[in-house]
């Protein structure tokens, strides 16, 4: 994606009055004035009310405003990012709220996915994971929190790339706190939230945060099904249904590291590269569909497992892989048994390096979900567990615990009648206000229904 660097745009642009968003990459507001790089760390640079809408079409009523702020790439360079901060519809600024960071599953370079664009009323961002992840962000905000949901694949969508991503969610939450309409302060507390493509970018924000952002009081991080290791992913992805997921990574990645570059110049033949090509303009679904069944091993003239034991690709697998560094925040980790698109032994990798480097981890895993299915069984988990952090309760005991379904807790029951009521809303378009989670009269008939679904099974 590229923009002209030399618009000038004012300081506090208007709401736009057409009828479609433009894409980033023609739209001035995403372009970094000039200086911008003296800025601290999270400053923001201009700002904009919006108008929210589900798939582009069912308009919101949800407070909602981007940012453009200082952030900066891997390698440390400043750039400028966009969050989208929500409030619900009616909340009162002057009222002391935490804040969640939501990381979406972009999965994509395609601008299309960017949550700033496929949030907004008009855009045309079919086959984009983000345009579907409001129905869950409801959640949060009939909980009364704001939510800043960052671009963590920055202006150019390396989806893949280390480091980066946590920087762009931390930075967006630094803009968001001093962003006078949401009413927030330095000390607000966080809390970090992200499922698959989103949870490998929030295990970014929470390795990175103490040393990138130690002033944030971060109280805890939600990591879903947050990949562990991608390189892995990639070969046991490749010539799956799923092969075009690790043909994404490879399009983005080899813009961040030259020595994979040459890799694919030198052993990738014209076919390939052209493969890699298109998967920078699809959105996530297409780009799957397209590549359905694809294997690498097609498009080089060795086989794909010497390419892959070149070291230069060997130092892309090690500089991406999660856990290398152990976050000082308590994380809360889902993964299913039986995922088929993120394996489990590469989400228990990363958790197992977590816990030796002294981190506290609490994961569960399941066995009566895939990939898709336990974003929305683990949500009411989720959300009380982040709930528990804003409120200072006591942390449970670290622990690993594979259970049938994380969905049989008493206490999701409640929790999915909430979630279903908040999905209600932007589905009619219905106003998103605070609202405390539904409660089955003192548990009784959670625990009784809890009991009867696992004594059925």
């Amino acid at each position: 994606m590229t923009v002209n660097a030399d618009v000038e745009f004012p300081a506090q642009p208007p709401r736009a009055k057409r009828r479609r968003p433009l894409l980033p990459g023609d739209d001035p507001f995403y372009v970094a004035p000039k200086g911008f790089a003296a800025a601290p760390a999270g400053a923001i640079l201009r700002s904009r009310e919006i108008e929210l809408a589900l798939l582009g079409l069912v308009p919101q009523k949800i407070s909602a405003w981007q940012l453009l702020y200082r952030t900066c790439d891997l390698n440390g360079v400043p750039e400028a990012a966009v969050t989208t901060v929500l409030l619900p519809s009616d909340a009162d600024p002057s009222e002391p709220r935490p804040i969640v960071a939501y990381q979406c599953a972009i999965d994509a370079i395609s601008a299309r996915c960017f949550p700033s664009y496929s949030f907004q009323r008009g855009s045309r961002a079919f086959g984009s994971v983000p345009a579907l992840e409001l129905l869950v962000i409801a959640s949060a905000l009939r909980r009364g929190w704001a939510v800043s949901v960052a671009d963590h694949e920055g202006v150019h969508g390396y989806f893949g790339a280390p480091r980066e991503p946590g920087y762009r969610a931390l930075d967006g939450v630094r803009a968001a706190l001093a962003f006078e309409p949401l009413g927030l302060d330095p000390l607000t507390k966080v809390g970090l939230w992200g499922y698959s493509g989103g949870g490998m970018a929030t295990s970014w924000a929470a390795e990175m945060a103490t040393e990138y952002a130690p002033e944030l009081d971060i109280v805890g991080a939600s990591l879903g099904s947050s990949v562990g290791d991608p390189g892995e992913t990639f070969i046991r992805l490749n010539g799956t249904f799923h092969s075009g997921l690790p043909a994404i990574v490879v399009a983005a990645l080899r813009h961040l590291y030259p020595g994979l570059e040459r890799v694919m110049q030198e052993h990738v033949d014209e076919a390939g590269r052209r493969r890699l090509d298109l998967c920078e303009k699809l959105p996530t679904v297409a780009a799957i569909l397209k590549f359905a069944g694809d294997d690498f091993d097609n498009y080089t003239d060795l086989p794909i497992a010497d390419v892959l034991a070149m070291p230069e690709v060997l130092e892309v697998f090690d500089d991406i892989r999660l856990g290398m560094r152990t976050p000082a925040v308590p994380l809360l980790m889902v993964q299913s048994v039986n995922d088929q698109i993120i394996n489990v032994e590469d989400v228990d990798g990363q958790a197992r390096r977590y816990s030796d480097g002294g981190a506290h981890v609490t994961y569960v895993r399941d066995r009566w979900s895939e990939h898709i299915t336990l974003m929305i069984l683990a949500a009411p988990t989720v959300l009380d567990w982040l709930s528990d952090r804003f409120d200072g309760k006591p942390l449970p005991k670290a622990h690993t615990r594979t259970v049938r379904s994380i969905a049989l807790k008493p206490s999701s029951l409640s929790g999915f009648a909430a979630l279903a009521a908040a999905a209600g809303r932007v589905i009619a378009g219905r106003p998103v206000r605070s609202a405390r989670p539904p409660r089955f009269a003192d548990g009784a008939l959670a625990r009784r229904l809890s009991t009867w679904m696992r004594e059925a099974s």
